[in-house]
């Protein structure tokens, strides 16, 4: 069996950075990181139910954390902001009052800014969702993966592979499909690939998806 390895921690501090940035002491580290996901998880809850969506097409390519002494400083990076900001023109500052009050941030001040992406089906989480509303609609599975290698190709990336693995169109024994367009060097540390993995729950059962982007070998 061949060993796997997340390619996003393979290459941190070369092509990839952390998504929180902050220092604790070894006994209030795992404290600081479960705060961190529970952020995560009730931003993207805000977002899914202010957006007026089904569970998992948030639109969020991530989420970066950074705290200091006095402050909390959350970045959202969406690929489709104008949605939620027309649904809500209020809504970021009062997602910044609900979090305030769940987690009860008296002594730090909390900042919440919301960046666009220019190019969203540059990102593998973006990507991944659509593919889960496909999937989710009774798309053919391989219908799906090639409509996510025509979107990103019309993004300037150099490279892609999707996998989807689980009861494929409700046949009974799960298998594990895939495809993939131009270079996908996972080797190549200096090689700026973006993954990500995700769950989506369709009528028969759940299923996996993987997607690898390969972006560029310079690119910051």
């Amino acid at each position: 069996m061949g060993q796997k390895i997340n390619p996003l921690g393979f290459r941190l501090g070369i092509t990839q950075s952390h998504h929180s940035v902050w220092f604790a002491k070894p006994n209030n580290y795992s404290e600081s990181l479960q705060e961190d996901q529970k952020i995560r998880d009730f931003i993207k809850n805000y977002v899914q139910k202010n957006m007026g969506i089904s569970s998992g097409a948030e639109g969020i390519a991530r989420i970066e954390i950074q705290k200091r002494i006095d402050l909390i400083q959350v970045i959202i990076f969406m690929g489709f902001p104008k949605l939620l900001i027309e649904r809500t023109p209020r809504g970021i500052e009062e997602l910044q009052m609900n979090l305030e009050k769940e987690f009860h941030y008296e002594n730090r001040k909390l900042n919440i800014a919301i960046t666009r992406i220019t190019k969203p089906y540059r990102n593998p989480n973006i990507l991944a969702e659509f593919i889960a509303g496909q999937l989710k609609n009774r798309v053919s599975f391989r219908k799906a993966m090639k409509k996510a290698i025509e979107l990103t190709e019309q993004a300037d990336t150099k490279g892609i592979q999707v996998q989807i693995s689980g009861r494929l169109d409700g046949k009974e024994i799960a298998r594990v499909e895939w495809i993939r367009e131009g270079r996908v060097p996972l080797q190549t540390i200096r090689a700026k690939i973006d993954y990500c993995s995700y769950t989506v729950r369709t009528i028969y059962g759940v299923l996996g998806i993987k997607i690898w982007i390969f972006i560029d070998t310079e690119e910051e």
